[in-house]
C-alpha cells in the first residue's frame, strides 16, 4: 500500500485534505475506537455515544463511496491507545507514509509522532482547513502584543474573509453588539418555546447506544434522551431548524437562564461543528443569509457569528501557541478538590443543582451556565484548574481538548492570568438571580453573604475578592469590585471567611 490515511474522531468532514488526491486502489483510510478516548477522562455515555455513532456513519459513507476503511470497533481494536493501533497496521500493512490532519488534542498529536517515529515511517501532518484560520495565522497575529485579545482577533478574520463587512465598515456600524445580547426573560419566563429539532436513533446508532451502556455502565448521560446529529445531512437539518425557530431572539436572551429549560434560543450545533459534520462557513452563511432576507436582527447575527468565526478560532490559536504549557496554568493558585456533588447535581443550591443534572444527563449546557454557574462556582471555591478542565471534557458532548481547555482554564478559572479573559468573570448569587428564575425557588437568599440562608455564590464571591484583594486592587476591570469589598464592616468580612471556610470544608 502507498499510504495509511488516519481519520480522527472529530475529523468527520469528507471534504477533509486527507482525501485530496487520495487512491483508493493504494491508500487505505483507519478509524479506529480506543478505550483511551474514554478512559483518559471519564468521558460520559452521551458524549462517547455521539463520538461513535458519528464515527461510525462515517466510515459507512467512506465505503459507499469507493474508500477501503479498517475500522476498530469498540473493544475489539488491536490495543488500547490511538497510537498503539497505529504502530499495528504499520506492522501489519507495511505503509510508505501515514497521513493524518492535524489532531485538535495535543495528546494524540505528539502519541502519534512517537509511534511513527519509532517504527521510522514519515507521519505527514495536514492543515484543517475546517477552519478560517491556522495556527499560524495566529502565532504571527499575536507576536508582539502585550496583551491577546478576542475582540482585535475577530476584527482582523472579518476584514480579511469579509464577514459582516460593507466595504472597510462593520455591517450595522458597529463590531460587536455584546451589549444588545444580555437580556433575561423576567417573571413571565421565556415563553413557549418550540423544541429544537432532534433526530430519532436508527439501526445504527441504537446499537452504538447498547454497545455504550455495557462498556460504561457507571458512566453519566442518559442514553434514552439520545437525539444529537450524527451525520452531515442531520446537522444541515438542524442549522435550518435553529435559524427558522431561535436565531432572531438568540441575540438578545443568549445569556439567560430558565429552570429545566436547558436549550431555550440556542443552536446545539456546536457538537456537530466539532465534530465536523458541519463547516463553519455554512452555518455562517445561513446566518447572515436570514439577515439580509430580514429574518434576524444585526444584534442576534452578529452575537452568533461571533461564537464561531471570534471566540472559536481565538481559542484554538491560543491552545496551539501555548501548549502543552497552558494546561499547567495556575494563576490563582487554587488548590481545592472538585466537589462530589459534581458527579450527581445533588446540592441544595437551585442553579447548580438544574445546571449539573442537566450536564450529566443530557451532556449539554449552554455558555452561560457553564460560565457563571457550573465554572464560577469552582473558580469562587478555589478548585484546582485541571480538576475543572477535565470534568468539562468528560461531561459534554461537544468537548474538543482544543476548544475546551482555553475556554475553561482562561475563560472560566482565570488559571492563565488573564492572557484570554481581561478580567476573572465572578459574581455573587445576584448575577444569577437576575438572568434566571433559579433563586426563586431556591432556599438561599442570594442578597446574603453570611447566615443559614446565605447563597453560596454570595459567600464566596465576597470571599474571592478577600483572598484576592491585594492582586486585583488596581485592576482595571475588577478594582472597583475589590473596592466595594473593603467597604464591608470587618464583622462582615470575618463572618464572610468563616462562612466561606466551612463551604471549602464541606464540599471539597
Amino acid at each position: 500500500m502507498r499510504r495509511l490515511l488516519l481519520v480522527l474522531g472529530d475529523q468527520l468532514n469528507a471534504d477533509s485534505a486527507l482525501f485530496d488526491d487520495h487512491d483508493p486502489t493504494s491508500d487505505v483510510v483507519l478509524m479506529a475506537e480506543v478505550a483511551e478516548e474514554s478512559a483518559h477522562v471519564p468521558s460520559s455515555r452521551v458524549r462517547t455515544a455521539l463520538f461513535l455513532s458519528a464515527m461510525r456513519h462515517f466510515r459507512d459513507r467512506l465505503t459507499a463511496t469507493g474508500h477501503t476503511v479498517r475500522y476498530h470497533e469498540l473493544g475489539a481494536a488491536p490495543a488500547a491507545t490511538l497510537a498503539g493501533v497505529v504502530g499495528h497496521e504499520i506492522e501489519a500493512l507495511a505503509p510508505v507514509e501515514i497521513r493524518v490532519v492535524q489532531p485538535g488534542d495535543w495528546r494524540v498529536r505528539d502519541a502519534l509522532r512517537l509511534a511513527c517515529r519509532k517504527r521510522a515511517v514519515p507521519l505527514v501532518e495536514l492543515p484543517d482547513r475546517h477552519f478560517f484560520s491556522s495556527p499560524g495565522e495566529f502565532a504571527a497575529w499575536a507576536e508582539g502584543r502585550k496583551e491577546l485579545r478576542l475582540e482585535y482577533f475577530y476584527r482582523a478574520l472579518r476584514r480579511r474573509t469579509g464577514i459582516l463587512m460593507a466595504g472597510d465598515e462593520p455591517v450595522g456600524g458597529d463590531w460587536n453588539f455584546d451589549a444588545d445580547n444580555r437580556g433575561s426573560f423576567g417573571r413571565a419566563g421565556p415563553g413557549l418555546l418550540p423544541a429544537p429539532l432532534g433526530f430519532v436513533p436508527d439501526a445504527l446508532t441504537r446499537g452504538v447506544l447498547t454497545e455504550v451502556a455495557g462498556h460504561l455502565p457507571d458512566r453519566a448521560g442518559n442514553l434514552d434522551r439520545f437525539d444529537w446529529p450524527v451525520t452531515s445531512a442531520e446537522a444541515t437539518l438542524a442549522l435550518e431548524d435553529f435559524i427558522a425557530h431561535r436565531l432572531p431572539l438568540f441575540g438578545v436572551y443568549q445569556d439567560a437562564m430558565w429552570q429545566h429549560e436547558p436549550w431555550l434560543y440556542h443552536s446545539r450545533l456546536s457538537a456537530a461543528l466539532n465534530l465536523k459534520l458541519i463547516d463553519p462557513r455554512q452555518v455562517i452563511a445561513a446566518a447572515l443569509d436570514a439577515h439580509a432576507r430580514g429574518h434576524a436582527p444585526i444584534a442576534a447575527v452578529e452575537g452568533f457569528v461571533r461564537q464561531i468565526l471570534g471566540w472559536r478560532e481565538f481559542v484554538r490559536g491560543l491552545y496551539w501557541l501555548r501548549m502543552p504549557d497552558y494546561a499547567g496554568l495556575n494563576a490563582l493558585g487554587a488548590t481545592a478538590a472538585l466537589p462530589a456533588f459534581y458527579w450527581t447535581g445533588d446540592t441544595d443550591a437551585a442553579c447548580l443543582k438544574d445546571a449539573l443534572r442537566q450536564t450529566l444527563d443530557l451532556g449539554y449546557a449552554h455558555h452561560i451556565q457553564r460560565l457563571m454557574v457550573t465554572g464560577l462556582y469552582a473558580l469562587l471555591l478555589g478548585v484546582e484548574p485541571r480538576a475543572v478542565h477535565e470534568w468539562y471534557l468528560a461531561v459534554y458532548v461537544d468537548a474538543v481538548e482544543w476548544v475546551e481547555l482555553p475556554n475553561v482554564l482562561g475563560m472560566s478559572q482565570y488559571a492563565d492570568g488573564g492572557l484570554l479573559a481581561s478580567k476573572p468573570y465572578v459574581a455573587s448569587g445576584r448575577y444569577i438571580d437576575r438572568m434566571s428564575n433559579y433563586c426563586s425557588g431556591c432556599r438561599f437568599d442570594p442578597q446574603r453573604a453570611s447566615g443559614e440562608d446565605a447563597c453560596p455564590f454570595t459567600t464566596l464571591y465576597w470571599d474571592f475578592l478577600d483572598r484576592h484583594a491585594d492582586r486585583f486592587r488596581r485592576h482595571p476591570r475588577l478594582g472597583q469590585q475589590v473596592r466595594n469589598r473593603d467597604r464591608l464592616a470587618e464583622a462582615d468580612l470575618a463572618a464572610i471567611r468563616v462562612a466561606a471556610r466551612r463551604l471549602r470544608t464541606t464540599e471539597t
